[in-house]
């Protein structure tokens, strides 16, 4: 009874790793330091099935190891930007190991911000800030190109007015009326998808972003601008970050 049902169950798509490796990472250039604390998780496809169909544990990479290695490479090569580290992440495991078909890796960094008082910048210490939430996404397949993605969440914004909604859809369940006025507060995510890997300022491109983000949802600071639906402000959203960010093919947002 066993192997005949054994025959009927197909792979669709196997997968095991290490979730939630902290990395803090501190450069230190005399008195002044800079940080970054990040969190990873770390998902790998073995070539064999064995694992799953004998019990062999012989191909397995243990997620303690994804874990000490995560924090050797952090130490070994430093991380510049999470993208980055990332990425040398997924060619580690695929580079390392001929038996790992695919490497997958999400990674979110912590929204530290250096003390300032004044104009001037602490030399060494920070403030938690969590206005937005950074991460990114790599996946590669064995000899193929890595798909990188960044993002944003968890971003809260509001504003008192220049937001209205009407001219929408009625029926007998409807009970929302017309308004020109109104308040308008969401939660923004965004996430887009390079088109490329090297060469990238991965800060410059985040930042910018976000500013375009802000930009569009605040309008002109003295005055605002109208907003006639939250689904017109994310396309224009959506069109500026692509014409601003040539290195970004895809962009996804909402609130």
């Amino acid at each position: 009874m066993a192997a005949a049902s054994e025959q009927n169950v197909e792979f669709v798509r196997t997968g095991y790793g290490k979730n939630a490796v902290k990395v803090l990472v501190i450069r230190r250039e005399g008195s002044r330091h800079s940080i970054i604390e990040l969190k990873a998780d770390v998902e790998l496809t073995l070539k064999s099935r064995k694992d799953y169909l004998s019990g062999d544990n012989s191909d397995i990479i243990p997620t303690d190891t994804i874990k000490n290695t995560v924090h050797g490479l952090a130490k070994l090569k430093g991380v510049k930007t999470i993208e980055q580290f990332a990425l040398d992440v997924c060619n580690h495991f695929l580079t390392s190991f001929n038996h790992v078909l695919r490497a997958k890796v999400y990674m979110e960094e912590a929204p530290w911000r250096r003390l300032e008082k004044n104009g001037v910048e602490h030399a060494h210490a920070f403030i938690f800030s969590p206005e937005t939430c950074r991460f990114c996404d790599v996946e590669q397949n064995l000899n193929g190109v890595p798909v990188l993605h960044s993002g944003l969440k968890n971003m809260k914004v509001l504003k008192t007015t220049q937001s209205g909604f009407e001219g929408f859809l009625r029926d007998r369940f409807t009970t929302l009326q017309d308004t020109k006025d109104r308040c308008f507060c969401t939660s923004v995510y965004a996430r887009w998808r390079y088109n490329k890997v090297q060469d990238v300022a991965f800060d410059s491109a985040w930042k910018c972003v976000r500013e375009t983000v802000i930009e569009r949802f605040a309008g002109p600071y003295d005055r605002g601008e109208f907003s006639p639906s939250v689904q017109k402000t994310l396309y224009e959203t959506q069109v500026l970050v692509l014409d601003r960010v040539p290195e970004a093919v895809f962009c996804l947002s909402g609130g």
